[in-house]
């Protein structure tokens, strides 16, 4: 989608340009002076309009990556939950000993960290 910004500035350079110009071929410093002025605003109008463009595409591609990144994320997360469960379901004991491991070393940082 192009900036409505970019339309306008293009427009207003381009009249400025045949003003100058006109202003140019019948003398008038006035029409040429003005129109000069108008394709320098159309110009930097213009320049507005793309910066804007390049923003609002560089935004579009980002929240593609994240929302990228998210489906990934959480496909992994089921992944890792599923091979997860089947390792408790054919290590029952195995996985109560390194819960109950994990369990007692979180008790013993939290009560450190209260002397």
């Amino acid at each position: 989608m192009v900036d409505t910004d970019r339309i306008t500035g293009a427009a207003r350079e381009f009249g400025g340009k045949v003003q100058g110009a006109v202003g140019d071929l019948t003398g008038s410093r006035r029409d040429s002076v003005e129109g000069r002025a108008r394709e320098a605003a159309g110009r930097a109008e213009n320049a507005y309009g793309q910066a804007k463009d390049t923003v609002r595409h560089v935004a579009d591609e980002a929240y593609d990556l994240a929302e990228d990144a998210y489906e990934r994320g959480g496909h992994t997360l089921r992944e890792g939950a599923r091979e997860v469960g089947h390792q408790v379901a054919e290590y029952p004991i195995a996985s109560l000993l390194i819960a109950g491991a994990v369990g007692f070393g979180l008790g013993l940082l939290v009560n450190a960290t209260r002397d």
